[in-house]
């Protein structure tokens, strides 16, 4: 199997929580996972706009992703602080499109930054989270 084969299968076993946002990854490696999410009803604020745990909880989902595609056998990830900075809403009906970059990989954390865009590529949201790796010593 090849590397890409295998990071995209990887990024493939999302968590239900993903599936239930309407997560879809369209690029995945260790340097770089893209996603998009059609913007629903379910989804909104009372002001017909993306709602803000929405985002939090799509780029945490994405951060957690992009560390799990930079792991070595037998560790784990989880998100131990994650900041939010919200530029502009994002409209029910949009589709918006997201960047996960890494800002760190060390041995023991990740930082990774979400970038989140529009449909008319405008930049919603930056969200930027450190995740813990675990091993069997944790």
């Amino acid at each position: 199997m090849s590397h890409q084969s295998r990071y995209d299968e990887m990024a493939a076993q999302q968590p239900p929580f993903s599936k239930h946002l309407g997560l879809r990854i369209v690029q995945a490696d260790p340097d770089c996972l893209r996603a998009e999410l059609s913007v629903t009803e379910a989804l909104g604020n009372r002001n017909g706009m993306l709602h803000g745990g929405a985002i939090m909880g799509l780029a945490d989902n994405l951060g957690g992703t992009a560390t799990f595609l930079n792991l070595k056998d037998g560790e784990g990830t989880t998100t131990i602080e994650s900041k939010t900075n919200f530029f502009r809403g994002i409209a029910i009906g949009d589709v918006l499109s997201t960047e996960t970059t890494p800002l760190h990989r060390g041995r023991k954390t990740q930082i990774w930054q979400t970038r989140i865009f529009r449909g008319d590529g405008k930049l919603a949201a930056i969200v930027t989270q450190t995740q813990m790796i675990l091993t069997s010593a944790n």
